[in-house]
């Protein structure tokens, strides 16, 4: 699975900012992995460079096998809580593909 960062100005995806999301994402989907091409994570600060709350927005698409791309977006107070909410949201949408392919 290829894993993709596009970021806005206001986010530098260094690679200790990316390595630990990474590690996030890889854990939180080691069991649905196989069936995703790549993964595209998108990642915005909504407010800029003023601090708020649940301003930290993360939106991934993922590519799997023979599907139509599937996006999911969640937002956070940091980029972690919004990465993390993010792949909740797909590990759901995922199964839940899964499971109408194998009724068919």
């Amino acid at each position: 699975m290829i894993i993709e960062f596009n970021t806005d100005h206001h986010v530098t995806a260094t690679e200790e900012f990316r390595s630990p999301l990474i590690a996030l994402i890889t854990e939180k989907l080691s069991r649905i992995d196989h069936h995703v091409t790549r993964l595209e994570v998108h990642l915005k600060d909504e407010n800029g460079n003023k601090s708020s709350l649940n301003d930290k927005r993360c939106m991934i698409e993922a590519h799997v096998e023979g599907q139509h791309p599937l996006a999911v977006t969640n937002h956070g107070d940091n980029y972690e809580q919004a990465v993390a909410g993010a792949i909740d949201k797909l590990k759901s949408s995922l199964n839940s593909l899964h499971g109408r392919l194998n009724h068919l």
